[in-house]
């Protein structure tokens, strides 16, 4: 049986990790004991000290006063704990298991905490991944390496979005998947965590324990069609106090250095160390803001880049901005998307297409949504009971079950799941709905193992809020944030209230930090060494499509729009083939479209194509 790869920093295992067991070598300066089939490692030189992945491979902490030797202890020379790519076909006939297959290196990267104070010798280390697709050379006899096949001619560098997602775990989900789609297999991809997200150093995480953070965020998370609206943001302001001042304290000034033109000079740093001219990448959600950043800092660096579910980055400079900028399309994607979908497939392939119960007619949408919209409301009323194995006695809250119908409405692929869960609701068997709610916890209470840095909800309000913290403050406080979440919540019963728990804690940001270190004020209209390619889907429930246009109405000839026709946060949901030909072609031969706009469709329905 084929040997599965080991993935060390994916979402599942992160939550169980183990504490790291330091491979200790009987004599450490005796070479032979360093070296593989594959030769030794680090490789002389490599700024990112890349060593093949294994479960231990984890920076060094700040303090150690030598990371560079703690780091080459964690090198295994046994291959098969290493973690290799997928077997190509022509593959199985050879005797080696590890040849013609990618491999996945781990590494980190010292960079300044502060760029603009070089009497400040501080510094962020990012974790940093790359999948290799030509995998490794073997030694020969006399310990030559046979081939110098390591680096392809061009790395697609990937960063998912957020604020706070991580570009390691997400390379370990989607790293060969990536170079398949925009490259053929012929790129490599490389992915880093931005400073203060998951293994990153030092990590952005203000309470000790998740269950701590589990305990003070499902306070302060309640929404307004369930709570006294004054006192619940009165509640909710002083908890993002308290979690501000937490931060200060356990982190000191860092708050200052994480805002996303600090982001953009860490990538410009990594583009150097990895020796490309240009930076060359596919960026999604807050990664395209990341992106826009850096292009306008550093437009003669700017390669083929793909800015997929496009943030308008101007936004962000606006208090409140990162939320209340992000409606559009929520409500939408929800009656036309999910529920329209639904009946458009029939109960064949939809639960809650099933004939209803008082004349045996098929569904229409009007009545499907007046079902979801009694049963959705009920629980703003009294909770549902339900009892899982897993978690005992539970409760389905109109709080959690809104915020997790608008991450569901994410990604299209699970709305077959999704709709079966209400259905059942709706029939008055909550199991499925209170197991959904349990995977949104940050703290497993089934999981004794420690978790490992990937659970700070902190993180993305120190990002937002630093990128905004030259806005100026409403005179009468609170009264306009209680103004703005009423505005938010009607416009869009799903999202509103989760974008604006996102946007609250921006009113403690300077009491702590005073200021960011660095903002990018400028515009968006540099003349780039290279058009970038945006992508902005028409039913898209975090980056609305009026992003991808007034993005490109500032770009001009530095940018062309494909208009992705389809459902879900960027392209990569609901597939189109247009999408995926004018991406390939664009970042292996830089070719775009000759107009500003392109129209392209998803290949398949949800629900249907979906199954299929």
């Amino acid at each position: 049986m084929e040997k599965r790869k080991t993935l060390p920093y994916n979402s599942y295992q992160l939550r169980e990790l183990w504490t790291p067991k330091l491979i200790v070598w009987a004599n450490a300066d005796d070479n032979r004991l360093l070296k593989s089939p594959f030769g030794s490692f680090p490789w002389k030189d490599d700024p990112f000290r890349f060593l093949p992945c294994t479960n231990s491979t984890v920076p060094p902490p700040l303090d150690d006063p030598n990371p560079q030797k703690t780091w080459g202890t964690l090198f295994d020379r046994d291959p098969d704990h290493w973690s290799w790519g997928q077997r190509v076909p022509d593959a199985l006939v050879n005797s080696d298991p590890h040849a013609n297959r990618g491999i996945y290196l781990c590494g980190y990267l010292d960079l300044p905490l502060d760029y603009l104070n070089r009497s400040d010798s501080r510094i962020v280390r990012l974790a940093v991944t790359k999948y290799q697709v030509s995998g490794l050379a073997r030694l020969d006899s006399r310990d030559k390496i046979l081939k110098a096949n390591r680096k392809s001619e061009r790395t697609i560098i990937i960063e998912p979005g957020g604020p706070g997602g991580s570009g390691t775990l997400s390379l370990w989900e989607t790293a060969e998947q990536v170079s398949d789609r925009f490259s053929g297999g012929k790129y490599d991809v490389l992915g880093w965590d931005p400073r203060g997200v998951n293994i990153s150093l030092p990590s952005a995480s203000c309470f000790p324990h998740d269950a701590l953070r589990d305990r003070w965020f499902s306070l302060a998370r309640q929404y307004r069609e369930v709570s006294n609206a004054i006192e619940q943001l009165e509640l909710a302001d002083a908890l993002n106090n308290a979690t501000f001042y937490a931060c200060q304290t356990r982190l000191g000034d860092f708050g200052r250095f994480i805002g996303t033109a600090s982001v953009a000079r860490d990538l410009e740093e990594i583009r150097k160390a990895h020796g490309e001219d240009e930076v060359s990448g596919y960026f999604l959600s807050y990664g395209t803001g990341i992106a826009q950043t850096y292009a306008n800092m550093f437009p003669d660096k700017v390669g083929r880049m793909i800015l997929d579910g496009t943030e308008y980055v101007k936004d962000h400079r606006l208090l409140g901005g990162f939320g209340w900028t992000s409606l559009d399309n929520t409500t939408d994607i929800w009656r036309d998307g999910f529920l329209g979908e639904c009946v458009n497939a029939g109960p064949e392939w939809c639960a809650l297409a099933k004939p209803n119960a008082i004349d045996g007619g098929p569904v229409t949408l009007a009545e499907l949504e007046a079902r979801m919209t009694k049963l959705i409301g009920s629980l703003a009323i009294r909770p549902i009971s339900a009892f899982t194995e897993e978690s005992g006695p539970s409760l389905v809250t109109y709080s959690a079950f809104v915020e997790v119908l608008y991450s569901i409405m994410y990604n299209p692929r699970i709305w077959p799941d999704a709709a079966q869960m209400l259905y059942e609701l709706e029939q008055g068997n909550a199991t499925l709905a209170a197991k959904l709610l349990d995977t949104q916890w940050e703290y497993r209470p089934t999981i004794r193992k420690p978790t490992h840095g990937l659970n700070l909800n902190e993180l993305p309000s120190l990002v937002i809020c630093a990128d905004s913290y030259d806005a100026p403050s409403p005179a009468d406080g609170l009264r306009w944030w209680d103004r703005l979440w009423g505005e938010m919540t009607t416009e869009s019963w799903i999202a509103g209230n989760s974008r604006f728990a996102s946007v609250l804690p921006c009113r403690y940001y300077e009491k702590y930090w005073g200021s960011a270190a660095e903002v990018y004020r400028g515009d968006l209209n540099k003349t780039m060494k290279t058009p970038v390619l945006l992508i902005a889907e028409t039913y898209d429930p975090a980056t609305p499509l009026g992003n991808g246009r007034r993005l490109l109405r500032d770009m001009g000839q530095n940018a062309r729009l494909i208009v992705h026709h389809g459902y879900g946060h960027t392209s990569r949901w609901d597939k189109s083939e247009c999408t995926d030909r004018i991406g390939k072609a664009y970042i292996l031969d830089g070719t775009l479209p000759d107009e500003a706009e392109t129209n392209c469709y998803a290949d398949g329905k949800p629900y249907i194509s979906i199954q299929k």
